[in-house]
């Protein structure tokens, strides 16, 4: 292939900007810090809901939508929400051409109106638990953005949810976190996630827990995929979602907030793709089996049509490219570039000794197969192409990943990837310390993996790294 991207190797951010241009996946918008999301982009951002929207339809959740302007005063209600908040806020002072008697904010998040209209549906045990979802867009003024990764406007979904104890609330956010997200990303996605808890410093704004699950990059940072919060009952005080008990008592309730975005495309990108392009988990793809017309011939598209409709009565998501007035070459570079997974490739001379060519994406590998037999080829491919994705990508991380003792030696060790540590040994003193040369605590494990309840159990583990 001639070379379109820079290579990773040579410069890792260069990269990133030069693939989600020449696969035309982006685009910056006309007001910085904003991006346009082209087809082919979105296509992959429309899997990714697919497949969250079923995860989260299945923990019991259902969808509605609230207002994009949230009235400023609504911040305010929760002091920790707002302070976290504030520098990110954009705020809209006119409207209509007059000055607007008090200032809406532009959703950053929606913690605040959701829980005032929780505050009005609920009333009774018997209402609870009551958890919604939300598809929508989000407003946060970024300073250093970056397309996909940190961008001042960006697509998400928001679960917000009431129940009416602590022990249901903390089920919840933990079940969204292992089921939906944690599910989506590893078996889907391809990227094998650290799941723990954030500490004190780096949680959600008003939460008392913060959940998250952290994705290694190409270049060994880190970068979070999703968080899952419980908020304890700071939300319910500040805007009173209470309930009449079965005791006839009246309580506030307990409330979590969860969220995933199109940072998960940015994450993507930069987990799995080479130097080539993206390569796009076959789970995932939009377009799963590309089938090529190499050239014209006697009965070349006749071919590839025909393995076009048996691949895509297979179950396959299919495409047919049979622009034969394009050169063939670039029509191979612009399918690597997009990372579909299969290609097969039809032409005269394959076709007259009864073959087509199946290219994989993930390993490059090119075999001439009997037509016949494309479809059970294809198939398999698929298959084992998921597993490898994510294989690869675990062993990458794990290759990246330093076990040490001490502060000291998990900056050092974050130069180059991650570092598990005692949390002990670090603690908040050296938290602060660690941030201030660049490195985060991205969350905390217990020594067997699982996700602690608080960061002050004992023998903790805590995950060091660079982050995006």
């Amino acid at each position: 292939m001639a070379r379109v991207l820079t290579p990773r190797a040579e410069d890792f951010p260069r990269w990133y900007q030069d693939l989600i241009a020449k696969a035309k996946l982006a685009d910056n918008g006309p007001v910085r810090g904003t991006m346009v999301i082209r087809p082919a982009g979105y296509a992959i951002w429309e899997r990714m809901q697919a497949e969250m929207d079923a995860r989260i339809k299945a923990a019991g959740a259902e969808n509605a939508y609230f207002p994009l302007f949230i009235p400023e005063s609504y911040l305010k209600r929760e002091a920790e929400h707002v302070e976290g908040f504030s520098p990110e806020l954009a705020v809209v002072t006119h409207g209509g051409g007059k000055q607007l008697a008090e200032p809406v904010v532009v959703r950053p998040t929606s913690e605040t109106v959701i829980g005032e209209f929780m505050a009005k549906w609920i009333d009774s045990y018997r209402d609870l638990p009551l958890l919604l979802n939300q598809w929508a867009n989000v407003v946060r003024w970024e300073l250093r953005p970056r397309v996909f990764l940190r961008t001042s406007e960006f697509l998400w979904q928001e679960g917000h949810t009431a129940h009416a104890t602590r022990e249901d609330a903390r089920a919840y956010a933990r079940r969204i976190l292992h089921e939906a997200y944690e599910d989506l990303m590893v078996n889907v996605l391809g990227i094998p996630v650290v799941v723990g808890l954030k500490t004190a410093r780096e949680r959600f704004a008003g939460a008392t827990a913060t959940y998250t699950c952290e994705g290694m990059m190409g270049d060994g940072k880190a970068l979070q995929l999703g968080t899952s919060h419980e908020l304890g009952q700071n939300f319910a005080k500040a805007f009173d979602i209470s309930y009449s008990s079965a005791e006839g008592g009246r309580e506030h309730a307990w409330t979590t907030s969860w969220g995933t975005s199109t940072r998960m495309l940015g994450g993507l990108i930069m987990c799995h793709g080479d130097d080539n392009g993206l390569r796009v988990p076959p789970k995932l793809a939009p377009v799963q089996a590309y089938v090529m017309v190499v050239k014209d011939g006697e009965g070349v598209r006749e071919a590839a049509v025909k393995l076009h409709d048996a691949l895509r009565d297979a179950g396959v998501r299919v495409a047919l490219d049979d622009r034969t007035d394009t050169p063939f070459g670039r029509r191979a570079v612009d399918a690597e570039l997009r990372g579909y997974p299969v290609r097969v490739e039809v032409g005269p001379r394959d076709l007259a000794a009864g073959n087509a060519v199946v290219v994989r994406r993930t390993d490059g590998s090119k075999s001439p197969v009997p037509v016949a037999d494309v479809v059970g080829a294809v198939l398999a491919a698929l298959d084992a192409d998921q597993q490898a994705l994510h294989d690869q990508a675990l062993a990458f991380r794990r290759s990246r990943t330093t076990d040490v003792a001490t502060l000291a030696e998990a900056i050092e060790a974050a130069a180059t990837g991650w570092a598990r540590v005692p949390w002990s040994a670090v603690g908040v003193q050296g938290e602060a310390e660690a941030n201030g040369q660049g490195v985060t605590v991205r969350c905390l494990l217990r020594a067997d993996g699982s996700v602690p309840d608080s960061e002050d159990e004992p023998d903790l583990v805590a995950v060091l790294a660079r982050a995006y």
